[in-house]
């Protein structure tokens, strides 16, 4: 009985070895980046000036980034419609990021901001995380800081912005060229957040009715000497040119 019991066991530890081991081979690897888009790694360049004609130019675009999640979701998430995402299966990156979105080139915008290993293979369709206050550092107690020099009519405004607004984006499929997010233990997928800096300053070369004109404050504000930016009621937060919800804490 005693030997029986003993081949029982071994034969349990074997087969829960092999599962784990076979888990393992089939997981994937999901990288999180984030991207300022040209806006950020070139600026705000003629013709795309701020909406009151300003250039921006960026030293530095400082995002503090918390609960980056992606989710498996079917039917897909509609951030127009739920408000909670249903998933089979997510992917979670730890931690709190302090990214600076200016790192970014003008080839290569999006910056790698973590990478989750053995994660569920399948796609990931959806994509929420929170903008936070840094809880440490040269940027303790900002959710974002922008800094950088603007020029407008041979006059040069060197600028620091803050922000300490707190909010919880989530978001469906990602938008643009490719579509994102597939993974298998053979290919790595990736997913983005990304930050549309026209919802801030407005865009000059876009008509006066444009969503980003109505809802950017332009830079004259700062120009004339405020340092602290309200992002309540922008929609900066996007995956693409995919839309999210946004929630205010």
């Amino acid at each position: 009985m005693k030997k029986t019991m003993r081949s029982t066991g071994l034969f349990l530890a074997s087969t829960l070895a092999l599962l784990s081991c076979f888990s393992m081979a089939s997981a994937g690897t999901l990288k999180f980046f984030a991207n300022g888009e040209e806006l950020i790694a070139e600026g705000f360049m003629s013709p795309k000036l701020t909406k009151d004609g300003w250039q921006l130019n960026f030293d530095h675009a400082f995002v503090v980034l918390q609960n980056i999640t992606a989710y498996q979701t079917t039917p897909p998430f509609d951030p127009e419609v739920a408000d909670a995402i249903t998933y089979s299966a997510k992917a979670s990156l730890e931690g709190i990021h302090v990214v600076d979105l200016a790192r970014g080139s003008v080839e290569e915008p999006p910056v790698l901001v973590g990478v989750v290993e053995n994660v569920t293979p399948g796609h990931y369709n959806a994509l929420s995380w929170q903008v936070v206050k840094a809880e440490s550092g040269m940027l303790k107690g900002a959710s974002m800081v922008l800094i950088g020099t603007a020029r407008k009519d041979g006059r040069s405004v060197s600028f620091q912005i803050t922000s300490d607004d707190v909010a919880t984006y989530r978001c469906g499929e990602f938008v643009g060229d490719e579509r994102k997010g597939f993974v298998s233990k053979d290919e790595d997928g990736d997913l983005e957040m990304t930050f549309h800096f026209d919802h801030i300053f407005g865009r000059a070369d876009k008509d006066a009715d444009d969503d980003v004109n109505l809802e950017g404050i332009g830079f004259a504000v700062f120009a004339a000497g405020a340092d602290r930016l309200k992002l309540q009621g922008m929609h900066v937060g996007h995956a693409g040119e995919g839309h999210c919800s946004v929630q205010w804490h």
